[in-house]
């Protein structure tokens, strides 16, 4: 045993201990199979039956079963094997790639990235405090707003996670999907930390889904178009199950995330081009971003999917379709109504209709559906500015940045 205390500080020897009588070796022991073998390093191997039985395992291996349950041997995956549904491609090969859009959104997801902690709220936190600060109705929306979207993401992500990523068969779309889910999570964290940083009512905010009934309602309906897929015995390949999982995305992609969030992201951006709640607004301006990609990633798996099997676009589900999103439409109408008894930072409910009902128009003309609000304008261009502008602009601030990979968000 080494004595520390006889190493000299300021060299990297050791100082000689005094030689010592050596003491007999003891004979050695008869070694038994079940027994520690030793190496002949300075370290054991396995007991020996153990070694043993994982050899024979890998010895019964039947290696010609694995590679024909994951579909490879001879043949290799050619692109007009991929799918969107039901494809009998390995879902394992990446490449070669069928949809190259989706690839891209991936990649530009990733090059979106960011943190909530990056967001300075220390005026959001005086502002919250001071009794003149905000008015009744302005706290009203940035209360509801955290109240909806804190659970609303979870909504998405859970849908995203255990039920398209089972049923998308294309590999560079679930490499999105994967994307997105981290997205997700990223978007639940800035709310609460938001909520945490203006020290919140938490038990408020977050039950909010299941107390305040124009919260709740949409909710209850983004959960009921994700309840059958969430199921573990659901699969897709037959008409009806396929057709589900196009209702799903629907649901999804252009009602919860097409229309369910733009009352509450207009209302918040508004505030933070009157400076008021800058850094909120500015973590919704990121939330916002990111959702749209979802929005497009989302409308163009549901046409893509049309393509590859125009039986499910009948009529019928058309017409479903577009009931669907006029359900959505008129819940996020009612939401506008309760977060705006009054007007309120240059909107008002009736303003806002008109912006749903412009939103509403966008969606089914992006699958291919009849407009229901003909001649509906967009009150807000400043939100499509903020939306299509491929730059992230500091609109609070007036100044340009791009987004930067690895989370250090630089304004110059």
């Amino acid at each position: 045993m080494l004595n520390w205390d006889e190493f000299h500080e300021d060299e990297n020897t050791v100082a000689e201990a005094p030689a010592q009588p050596a003491a007999p070796k003891p004979a050695p022991a008869a070694a038994e199979p079940s027994q520690v073998a030793e190496a002949s390093g300075q370290y054991a191997v396995a007991e020996a039956d153990r070694l043993e039985r994982a050899r024979k395992s890998l010895e019964e291996l039947d290696v010609a079963a694995g590679l024909e349950e994951l579909e490879m041997g001879a043949a290799r995956i050619e692109v007009d094997d991929k799918q969107m549904i039901n494809a009998r491609a390995d879902l394992n090969q990446l490449v070669p790639f069928k949809y190259e859009w989706a690839w891209q959104k991936y990649l530009d997801g990733s090059a979106n990235h960011w943190m909530p902690q990056e967001v300075n709220m220390n005026a959001d936190i005086a502002l919250w405090k001071s009794q003149e600060g905000l008015t009744a109705d302005e706290r009203r929306i940035v209360e509801r707003s955290l109240g909806y979207f804190s659970t609303a993401d979870s909504l998405v992500a859970n849908n995203l996670v255990l039920a398209l990523y089972r049923l998308i068969t294309n590999p560079e779309c679930r490499q999105y999907l994967l994307r997105q889910a981290f997205e997700e999570a990223i978007h639940t964290h800035a709310y609460q930390y938001c909520v945490e940083s203006l020290s919140m009512d938490e038990g408020a905010v977050f039950n909010m889904y299941r107390e305040v009934p124009s919260v709740a309602a949409k909710s209850a309906w983004s959960l009921k178009h994700t309840q059958s897929l969430s199921r573990p015995d659901f699969n897709t390949g037959t008409e009806e199950t396929d057709r589900e999982l196009l209702r799903n995305l629907v649901a999804f992609y252009c009602v919860t995330e097409g229309i369910f969030f733009y009352c509450g992201f207009s209302q918040i951006l508004s505030m933070g081009r009157r400076n008021k709640m800058t850094g909120v607004a500015e973590q919704f301006q990121y939330i916002l971003r990111d959702e749209s990609m979802h929005l497009n990633f989302g409308v163009d798996m549901i046409n893509q999917i049309k393509i590859e099997n125009p039986n499910l676009w009948t009529p019928e589900f058309q017409d479903e379709v577009t009931q669907m999103i006029l359900e959505g439409t008129e819940l996020e109408i009612a939401y506008a109504r309760d977060t705006m008894p009054r007007g309120v930072l240059g909107m008002n409910a009736a303003i806002m209709e008109e912006y749903l009902h412009f939103i509403c128009n966008r969606r089914l003309a992006q699958i291919g559906l009849k407009e229901q609000f003909p001649g509906a304008e967009n009150p807000f261009p400043w939100m499509s500015e903020i939306i299509d502008l491929r730059k992230e602009k500091n609109f609070f601030e007036t100044r340009v940045t791009e987004y930067q990979v690895g989370g250090a968000l630089s304004w110059d």
